[in-house]
This record gives structure tokens, C-alpha cells and sequence, in this order.
């Protein structure tokens, strides 16, 4: 069986936000837990450099895109307080991101203009 390393999420209600212009391929989205979360004690909000919040991690499957994770299967799986992802497909309703890596992420961190240090 071939393990897949790299994971994807769906971005969404971003509409209540920003919309989805602010985001472009490439961009990088800070993933915070939201424990209190009245609606998902699971949620993932994720923000961006200059614009704060731009959405959530989708974690139903109504809005969960085929091929990507849910908020729910990976909230165990990310750092409380340093986790990120990538934007990499982006459409009317949803923005598909991928979910940086330690390694990778500790890499980024050397540019001192990256945005993972500045949100």
C-alpha cells in the first residue's frame, strides 16, 4: 500500500470573511485550534498575513472536498500552536490547502519575509 505523506484540507465560509480574492495559489494560512468553538469543538480557523481570519478547515462531509481531510482528522495531527498550510487550488466555494511540515515549515522560517513569521 503507498502512504500518501502529504495532506490536504478544504478551506470554507470564507464568504463571511474576506472572500475568496484575498487568497492566491501559494499563499500560507496559519491553522488555530478553537477548542471553545460553540459550533465544532474540532474547528481549525485559519488566518492570514495582513487579513486575519479567512475561514475554517470544512470538517462535515457535505463540505469536506473528495481527496482532502477533514478539520476533525487532523486537528490530533497539527501542532497547537504552530501549524500551517498552503494554498493550492482555489474555486468559487472552497480553497484547497496543503498542510506544511515540520521540516518544511522550519525551512520557511529561515526567510526572514516569509509570512509564517509574521502570523
Amino acid at each position: 500500500m503507498v502512504e500518501i505523506k502529504e495532506k490536504y484540507v478544504t478551506v470554507i465560509c470564507f464568504n463571511k470573511f474576506h472572500g475568496n480574492k484575498i487568497f492566491k495559489i501559494g499563499s500560507i494560512l496559519k491553522l488555530i485550534k478553537e477548542p471553545d468553538n460553540s459550533h465544532d469543538t474540532e474547528a481549525i480557523r485559519t488566518e492570514m498575513r495582513y487579513a486575519g481570519k479567512v475561514g475554517y478547515l470544512a470538517n462535515s462531509t457535505k463540505t469536506v472536498i473528495r481527496g482532502t481531510m477533514s478539520g476533525g482528522r487532523v486537528y490530533d495531527k497539527i501542532s497547537d500552536d504552530d501549524a500551517y498550510a498552503e494554498v493550492k487550488f482555489i474555486s468559487h466555494d472552497s480553497v484547497i490547502a496543503r498542510i506544511i511540515e515540520e521540516d518544511e515549515l522550519e525551512e520557511l522560517k529561515k526567510d526572514p519575509e516569509c509570512d509564517v513569521n509574521f502570523i
